[in-house]
């Protein structure tokens, strides 16, 4: 193990809580996208710049739980990390990244965009309450009121 468990999940909220502020990021310029108040290169630079650190942050993360053997919420993040790296590899020869400004428009891919930032965000909401919670329950694992000092009742 390199970290305590408490501080694994403090590292998790921090994580998650900046991909949650991310992925807000992203919704709301998809919006500005859909209501015409960014044109389509802007919108697609914006967000292509953060698509790697997003899906960094997840796989950091999920590589922590692999060592310090947390299976079960390996389990829970191993299909957003896959998710994502299917994402990142499956961009077609010529396009700028995952949002490419000459598509974006086509074939519904703004609705899938939005779609799938509104799927990501419910889940990251859910893993930010059970690292919240794993976080909570590890910290209670040893009884603070209990000193390692024994208390004399002889004199």
């Amino acid at each position: 193990m390199i970290f305590s468990d408490a501080f694994l999940f403090v590292i998790g909220l921090i994580d998650v809580g900046a991909v949650l502020f991310l992925l807000i990021y992203f919704i709301i310029t998809l919006s500005d996208l859909e209501c015409d108040y960014l044109n389509a290169q802007q919108c697609c630079s914006k967000l292509n710049m953060w698509v790697i650190p997003k899906l960094s942050a997840q796989a950091l993360f999920t590589f922590f739980l692999l060592i310090h053997g947390k299976w079960m919420l390996l389990l829970l993040n191993l299909p957003m990390t896959a998710w994502l790296i299917y994402e990142l590899s499956n961009v077609p020869m010529g396009n700028t990244g995952v949002y490419d400004p000459t598509e974006i428009h086509n074939r519904g891919q703004l609705k899938r965009h939005m779609r799938d930032c509104m799927i990501s965000l419910g889940f990251y909401l859910l893993l930010f309450f059970v690292y919240l919670y794993c976080m909570i329950i590890s910290l209670l694992q040893g009884n603070p009121l209990k000193g390692t000092d024994e208390y004399v009742t002889e004199f």
